[in-house]
């Protein structure tokens, strides 16, 4: 995630232009170890998600072992999917959608699969193991914010890499979680690691469980 000085997580609906060029790299770099990658509809069109890695990022992934690309995962209980953005037009591109709807799956360039769960039952620690199941075991989460506070409610968050970015926005922009209630519990942060480029700061936390 990334946040400015001020806590906001994005400008005029998107974080791309609160970042910097080691900050991209840092991400496109993390999407190489992974399985999976976990991210909302909403910021998949916000961000305008495609071409996900560069060519030597995935032949390192095929030299390792691994799939070129690592399994794009996303929720949409009524299975309304941003197919607009770029990501859904990649051949090969393997696309897992947690659903409730019962709503035919979209005909895109992409390798959608639907995985539809009963009205009430969707919810992250399911979607977790399901992935386990299937041999997934590094999940990358992108956000939103949304998605990343849900995470933290269930006890889901491994890792947390903040970058803080030096800017001060104010308004009515998310921060990196995002819900009108407080957490159930505050959730305690260890600081694992410390790393800057230029006046950005990469911060990386782990949780502090009992």
């Amino acid at each position: 995630m990334i946040a400015s000085a001020d806590g906001r997580a994005s400008v005029q609906g998107r974080s791309v232009a609160l970042g910097h060029p080691a900050d991209r790299a840092l991400l496109r770099e993390l999407r190489t170890g992974v399985d999976a990658i976990l991210v909302g509809t909403g910021t998949m069109k916000a961000e305008r998600y495609a071409n996900l890695l560069d060519a030597d990022q995935r032949a390192g992934r095929a030299a390792a072992g691994l799939p070129e690309h690592p399994t794009v995962v996303t929720v949409s209980r009524a299975l309304e999917l941003p197919v607009e953005v770029g990501l859904f037009s990649e051949p090969g591109r393997s696309i897992l959608v947690y659903t409730e709807s019962c709503a035919a799956a979209p005909e895109v360039g992409a390798d959608v699969e639907v995985v539809r769960l009963a009205p009430g039952t969707l919810a992250l620690p399911a979607l977790l193991a399901d992935l386990g199941a299937r041999g997934v075991r590094g999940v990358l989460c992108e956000g939103g914010p949304t998605l990343l506070r849900e995470l933290v409610v269930q006890g889901l968050l491994d890792d947390l890499l903040l970058t803080v970015a030096p800017w001060l926005i104010a308004g009515d922009a998310p921060t990196i979680l995002e819900g009108a209630a407080e957490l159930p519990e505050a959730g305690r942060l260890g600081l694992r690691d410390v790393h800057r480029a230029g006046d950005h700061l990469f911060l990386h936390y782990v949780p502090q469980r009992d």
